[in-house]
């Protein structure tokens, strides 16, 4: 008889918890790619610099912010070309015109300050948001690297 009282009519205890988990991952924030992101030397695979991404009018850029080796932080773009020629490394916006489609972020374009090269751009956050799979290309996604970006806590410096 008590079983009776305590159990809904017309809904068992599984789909209630379903319904609720449902609703939990309903109301949740959507993550976002802003923030301070350390990233990574494509050749040794040691910590490179960090990145800055920011939302501008519902599209997302970065700029690099800092470096792990100190020589860096006077460096320009020398190879760079347009507006970003002879850019202040620490500062320089390497990343432009992001914008969320569906789980990825594409549309816009990334620069490679070494060689002065840009490349289409597409990234996806992880679903706990700690890491940015960062893809850089030419023509196709098949065409390009990846790499992977690790989020920071705010108060972090090189």
């Amino acid at each position: 008889m008590l079983v009776t009282i305590l159990k809904p009519k017309g809904i068992s205890f599984g789909l209630l918890a379903i319904f609720v988990t449902a609703a939990q991952l309903a109301a949740a924030p959507d993550l976002s790619p802003a923030g301070l992101w350390k990233t990574f030397d494509d050749h040794t695979h040691k910590p490179r610099g960090t990145v800055r991404i920011y939302e501008e009018d519902g599209r997302f850029f970065g700029k690099i912010e800092s470096s792990f080796n100190p020589a860096e932080m006077t460096e320009r773009c020398i190879k760079c070309s347009g507006n970003r020629k002879d850019v202040p490394i620490p500062g320089l916006v390497i990343l432009r015109n992001m914008k969320k489609d569906g789980a990825d972020y594409d549309g816009g374009d990334i620069l490679d300050p070494e060689s002065g090269s840009v490349y289409k751009c597409r990234f996806t956050l992880s679903a706990d948001g700690r890491q940015l799979q960062v893809r850089g290309y030419l023509g196709l996604p098949i065409f390009g690297r990846t790499q992977t970006w690790v989020r920071l806590p705010e108060d972090s410096g090189p």
